[in-house]
């Protein structure tokens, strides 16, 4: 649920038609979120998108994973999604002390949107 008040941040890439979409509902229901572009994801968001997801945080689908090298995919989580943004699940929504990751229902559903 949104709180009132509490800041409300998106962590997205601005080509991405799920990041678009998500900022769209949330302008649409009257929230004005702080957008962040994940190619410029400052190093204690980064860590903080690991604490609250894990090896979730990872898009394992994407087309960025797939054309790395099995070397690359091998290297720690946190120095793969520094070097390599796009890999992270996204959008990534934080709101008070609450983390959601993707656009899905479920989020939607949490969102209360």
């Amino acid at each position: 649920m949104l709180k009132p008040g509490a800041m409300l941040r998106v962590f997205a890439l601005s080509g991405c038609d799920t990041c678009r979409a998500a900022l769209q509902a949330l302008r649409a229901a009257g929230h004005e979120p702080q957008v962040t572009d994940l190619r410029a994801l400052p190093p204690q968001d980064l860590a903080a998108i690991i604490a609250a997801f894990g090896p979730a945080a990872l898009n394992r689908a994407s087309t960025t994973w797939r054309e790395l090298a099995d070397s690359e995919k091998a290297r720690p989580m946190a120095d793969l999604l520094a070097d390599y943004p796009t890999l992270i699940k996204r959008p990534v929504i934080a709101h008070g002390d609450a983390w959601h990751q993707g656009w899905t229902p479920q989020v939607r559903a949490a969102l209360e949107l």
